[in-house]
């Protein structure tokens, strides 16, 4: 049933989507020199990788150039209009393609980079039984994950230590019962969190 909705609301999504993303694009390209999408590989249902759709909101080559996550409010390899992007979600919404193509949920644990992926215990590795989504309890909570991360001197710790095994353990009751109703009480709160 979940697979059933994540099909509907991508496809119609993407096509009453196609005006914004094409606004999206050309600010991008007028913004800063590069492609207008991000692609980057992530784990996904059961440990298989997959390449996550983006919007571009860094630099060109600046996952090269620091961690795979971002600290601070600003940080530098975000551009002008990535921060806007970023802000407001809209650099996920390319994540609909990811979706589609049945990668991903709407509603999931959103996926992690290998390098965190192979931290995992056994018990957080549950994480893989079921589709990364574009949102999720965590994401909601810890809407201000940049900010929180630029408190601590090693942030990539204080995310593998602190953070992440928090997230998993907020995505368990979903993991545990992903039913129709959890699925759209996330996208509620998620619609919620944005606007507010």
């Amino acid at each position: 049933m979940i697979r059933f909705f994540d099909v509907l609301f991508s496809f119609v999504g993407l096509i009453l989507l196609s005006p914004v993303f094409l606004l999206i694009a050309l600010i991008i390209r007028l913004s800063s020199r590069g492609p207008v999408f991000y692609r980057q590989e992530r784990i996904g249902l059961h440990g298989k990788p997959f390449r996550l759709y983006k919007f571009r909101s860094m630099y060109t080559d600046a996952d090269k150039r620091g961690l795979p996550i971002t600290v601070g409010a600003r940080d530098p390899r975000i551009t002008g209009a990535g921060y806007f992007l970023r802000k407001y979600k809209l650099d996920e919404l390319p994540q609909l393609l990811n979706v589609l193509k049945g990668e991903m949920s709407l509603v999931g644990p959103r996926p992690e980079v290998k390098k965190y992926v192979d931290l995992y215990t056994d018990a957080q590795r549950k994480v893989l039984d079921v589709r990364p989504g574009i949102t999720d309890l965590a994401s909601i909570s810890f809407r201000d994950e940049n900010a929180l991360l630029q408190q601590y001197p090693d942030p990539e710790k204080a995310y593998i230590e602190i953070v992440m095994p928090e997230k998993i353990r907020l995505n368990m009751a979903f993991i545990n019962a992903p039913t129709p109703g959890a699925y759209f009480k996330i996208i509620f709160r998620t619609i919620k969190s944005i606007f507010n």
